[in-house]
């Protein structure tokens, strides 16, 4: 049988060494060996002796947390010994190793898997406070790998001056960095020619650290008058 699709830029990548490692760009390959952490639903084929274990979003703790903010990842525990492979809807995917010390604050719906030995908890951004009826981020740190997923292609801006981006956009950033909320009109954007930007809110970034955006916006999240009121006072008890 003869195909293109045999190529071998398409055929599994194999490796000595357990871990997480990319199939291609849009896919995430485990070769697990004890356990790791996974979005549920990622998981698009897999071989070998692998149990898969639904948590919610990692804890009693965590889950509460999500239902107030709506914030958070539903994870399942991979466990066993195999090759277990994952994707979201043809995102891109990238891996990042965070070293001790290391900070990330990450957009729950940006999470694809990472290492059980990573640690991880749902805080509220530093500087959105009320104006923003909240808003939430998880932020890992520990020793590990952790795969992202990103609507196309982003950039990786390094913050060494005042940095202005929609929140939408925004992927992770480090969680050392200072950030902000600011309505448009207080940063000129409120009017284009004429016409509304659209913006109605964006975040600013200050410190030393780096900010990743991709190019698209995540849906903002849909939630009651209620929902907004209780992840507001939730920021209060997490700030």
């Amino acid at each position: 049988m003869r195909s293109a699709l045999f190529s071998a830029e398409n055929l599994e990548k194999e490796s000595a060494q357990p871990g997480m490692r990319l199939q291609n760009s849009k896919m995430l390959k485990i070769e697990l060996n004890g356990e790791a952490m996974a979005r549920v639903g990622s998981m698009v084929a897999y071989q070998g002796q692998v149990q898969f274990q639904a948590l919610g979003s990692g804890g009693l703790g965590k889950f509460l947390k999500q239902k107030l903010t709506g914030e958070g990842v539903p994870l399942m525990k991979l466990t066993g010994r195999g090759d277990v492979f994952l994707a979201d809807f043809a995102k891109d995917v990238h891996i990042i190793d965070l070293e001790p010390g290391d900070a990330l604050s990450i957009n729950g719906s940006s999470v694809l898997a990472f290492d059980s030995s990573l640690q991880y908890d749902i805080k509220m951004v530093g500087g959105t406070g009320m104006a923003a009826s909240g808003l939430f981020n998880c932020v890992f740190s520990g020793h590990g790998r952790i795969a992202i997923t990103t609507k196309g292609t982003p950039v990786v801006l390094n913050v060494d001056a005042p940095t202005y981006v929609d929140p939408q956009a925004a992927v992770c950033w480090s969680a050392s960095l200072q950030t902000g909320y600011h309505r448009a009109e207080q940063l000129g954007l409120g009017t284009l020619l004429g016409r509304t930007t659209g913006e109605a809110f964006t975040m600013s970034f200050a410190g030393q650290g780096f900010v990743v955006v991709q190019p698209s916006e995540e849906p903002p999240i849909q939630g009651s008058g209620t929902q907004q009121q209780q992840g507001g006072l939730l920021g209060n008890l997490l700030s």
